[in-house]
């Protein structure tokens, strides 16, 4: 595993875009379009965004929105064995929401070869708008993030910041959204995956600080940011106070340093669980006028199969897991200005 991690270090290195050949600035909204699925033209077209209706899309009888994070492991062989195991699971745990519930799923560690595979998927293309469709907006040509929103949700804005501090090309990817009764209501969602490792200095803090800047805007009513946030040393239980935010899984009185709250470690290399353990890296924060009402993992013992599968466990791990990460999914309600949350 050690020999896979430096040859992706090495690739992204190489992959890397150099600041002059990108047109966005760090630390400042770049635009980005996101697509449709075209079923005439049997392809993935940009989609135009589209002003806040009149009146917000409870007349769909939506009132609820579940968020899905999941990294999945970029380092490891077989991506398309393993996202394609991976989607069939999220589409399993997608279509038990009730139709007054609408998903929206975040990816973190997707390879250009994974955004292919999630466009091919037919519930993708009936259900999903999708943010990527390759890996242009990304500041690593290797790997980054992708979200899929439900097809029902207005989408008013779709934007990356790039962090400035960062060693490992990180972003986070924003999508505005209009949910709720009533007058039409911004909800912004943030997908980002914040540095990894325990590098001094460390640059996490500054990270999350541009993403909650965004969170607290002006005219957004209630945002959430959620991925793999690499939380692994002291200073980042504080991230989401530090921030004014809510730490989802605390708020429903999960406890840290606790089984049922680990998303990263059960199913890592075996070499590397022994040596760090496991760790709470992937969170849900949310501000403003949000009730939250559920927050699990998702994505346990999800693995692959035939010959593939003894190559995975070859490489150290138990089993042939589709990546080292368990999912999360936060399941929201917008309220009115005041209301309990």
């Amino acid at each position: 595993m050690e020999e896979l991690f430096q040859k992706a270090v090495k690739r992204n290195e190489e992959m890397k875009k150099s600041p002059d050949s990108v047109p966005w600035k760090p630390d400042h909204p770049h635009p980005q379009p996101y697509y449709s699925y075209d079923s005439s033209k049997k392809s993935w077209e940009p989609a135009e965004r589209k002003p806040p209706p009149p009146q917000a899309n409870s007349a769909l009888g939506i009132n609820r929105l579940a968020l899905f994070s999941w990294n999945i492991d970029f380092m490891l062989p077989f991506a398309k064995e393993r996202m394609n195991a991976a989607l069939n699971h999220l589409e399993g745990v997608t279509r038990k929401l009730p139709s007054t519930t609408a998903a929206v799923i975040f990816l973190q560690e997707c390879l250009e070869e994974d955004l292919a595979t999630v466009g091919e998927k037919e519930w993708v293309r009936k259900k999903f708008n999708v943010t990527d469709v390759d890996a242009s907006n990304w500041q690593s040509a290797y790997y980054g993030t992708t979200t899929l929103v439900d097809r029902r949700l207005d989408i008013t804005s779709c934007f990356r910041v790039h962090y400035e501090k960062t060693r490992m090309e990180r972003d986070a990817l924003f999508v505005d959204v209009i949910l709720g009764s009533g007058q039409p209501k911004t909800i912004r969602l943030c997908n980002t995956h914040l540095e990894s490792l325990a590098l001094e200095p460390p640059f996490r803090p500054a990270q999350m600080q541009v993403v909650a800047k965004y969170m607290h805007a002006d005219g957004v009513h209630g945002a959430i940011v959620a991925g793999d946030f690499n939380a692994i040393q002291p200073f980042d239980r504080k991230l989401h106070s530090d921030n004014n935010l809510r730490d989802a899984y605390l708020e429903l009185g999960g406890k840290e340093d606790s089984d049922e709250g680990y998303t990263w470690g059960q199913q890592a290399a075996t070499e590397f669980r022994r040596r760090f353990g496991c760790s709470r890296m992937d969170k849900v924060y949310l501000t403003g006028n949000l009730k939250l009402h559920r927050f699990e993992r998702f994505g346990v013992d999800i693995q692959i199969t035939g010959k593939e599968a003894d190559e995975i466990i070859a490489l150290g791990f138990d089993k042939p897991w589709v990546t080292d990460h368990l999912g999360i999914v936060a399941e929201v309600e917008v309220v009115d200005e005041g209301g309990k949350l």
